[in-house]
């Protein structure tokens, strides 16, 4: 019990289970959670991590009640975890056009937003008491400017930013730390079926080093890799004509049932 805890959502695949292997090589015990556990705990296995290094939970993050559950079951098994990280996230093409698409937009919105929040609620009162702790939110570059096709999710990611504020401003001198990182393109599962260009991907393992050092040293807002914070902010001060001209022509995100 020595070892520090790390709580991670969406921890079955992509940026959520290469964080997960970054904490567990720097020792740390881990708190996994997902919908799939069981390919979960076969991964453990083959990185020949055992129950006393890492535990598994199952859970929808958009249930607040099955959240508050965990984050009990958590606290009581494992202890009150050091780092926190809301990483469990969807990204669906949507056209406003289309009703089918509206369900699109509540799912992101209630699994990208409401899950972050459901993630962080059952430790936010007790890091608070202890006067130490650290809530990450994995949002994202296309927070920065909306992206046509994409509106659920930079919606959604520019949401997360807005709130991690927020929850900065509602933790300030109290210990707690919140973190707010902004990926941009990293090779998983969620960005292979983007039929565009994608600048300065990162492989998923090494945006989790650099995220683990980025939390670590307690920064409160990070772009990874930086050349993409660089891109973003250039596209923030594109007049909005000259933006929408430049984007015009790219490739969108497939919509559900789109390949």
């Amino acid at each position: 019990m020595s070892a520090p805890l790390v709580i991670i959502t969406g921890a079955s695949s992509g940026i959520g289970q290469a964080l997960a292997l970054r904490y567990a090589r720097a020792g740390w015990r881990l708190a996994l959670v997902a919908r799939r556990v069981d390919e979960v705990r076969a991964w453990l296995t083959a990185q020949g991590l055992g129950p006393e290094q890492a535990a598994v939970y199952r859970a929808d993050v958009a249930d607040i009640d099955a959240m508050a559950a965990v984050g009990r079951q958590c606290i009581e098994t494992q202890g009150l975890p050091d780092v926190v990280i809301a990483n469990a996230g969807i990204s669906v093409g949507m056209d406003t056009a289309i009703r089918d698409d509206l369900e699109v937009l509540r799912e992101t919105l209630a699994i990208n937003n409401v899950g972050l929040a459901a993630t962080f609620h059952p430790f936010v009162a007790a890091m608070r008491e202890r006067g130490a702790g650290t809530l990450v939110g994995i949002a994202s570059v296309a927070a920065i400017r909306g992206l046509p096709g994409h509106g659920a999710y930079c919606a959604s990611k520019a949401a997360v930013v807005a709130y991690c504020e927020s929850l900065r401003g509602e933790c300030r001198d109290s210990g707690v730390k919140v973190v707010t990182l902004l990926p941009g393109y990293v090779a998983t599962p969620l960005t292979a079926r983007n039929p565009y260009s994608m600048p300065f991907l990162l492989p998923a393992d090494e945006f989790a080093e650099r995220a683990f050092r980025a939390i670590s040293a307690g920064i409160s807002y990070r772009v990874i890799p930086w050349q993409m914070g660089v891109v973003a902010k250039l596209l923030r001060l594109l007049p909005n004509a000259l933006f929408d001209a430049v984007f015009a022509g790219r490739g969108r995100k497939p919509r559900r049932g789109e390949h």
